[in-house]
C-alpha cells in the first residue's frame, strides 16, 4: 500500500510535525521520531535511527515526554526513514476489567 491510499483523511500539522518517541511493546527498544502527519486512523512517521532489527508489529507512539499521551500502533508501510502506521484501538474489556479475549 502506497502512502496516497489512506482511509481517513490525513491533515498535515500546523508546525509541521510533532517530536515522539516509538516504544516496542514490551520495553525493549524505542525510537525518537516525527510524526509528519496524522489521521483519526493512523500516520506518517519518520524515524530517527534505524530500524533494522526492531520488532514494528506492533508499538507505542508516544505524543508527550512524560508518556501520558500515546497511541498503540502497527506497521502498516515503510519507505526508507519513512513508515506509515495504523492506530489499534484497545479491546473491549469483559465483566472483570480485563481485555476480552480477541
Amino acid at each position: 500500500m502506497s502512502f496516497d491510499q489512506r482511509k481517513a483523511s490525513r491533515v498535515a500539522l500546523e508546525s509541521g510535525c510533532i517530536n515522539a518517541r516509538m516504544i516496542g511493546i514490551d520495553g525493549t527498544w524505542a525510537r525518537d521520531c516525527v510524526v509528519k502527519d496524522a489521521s483519526s486512523t493512523g500516520a506518517k512517521i519518520t524515524v530517527k535511527g534505524s530500524l533494522e532489527g526492531l520488532s514494528l508489529r506492533e508499538f507505542f507512539l508516544s505524543l508527550s515526554s512524560t508518556g501520558a499521551v500515546y497511541r498503540r500502533c502497527e506497521l502498516v508501510r515503510v519507505s526508507g526513514d519513512e513508515i506509515g502506521v495504523r492506530f489499534l484501538s484497545p479491546r473491549a474489556s469483559g465483566k472483570n476489567g480485563r481485555p476480552s479475549p480477541a
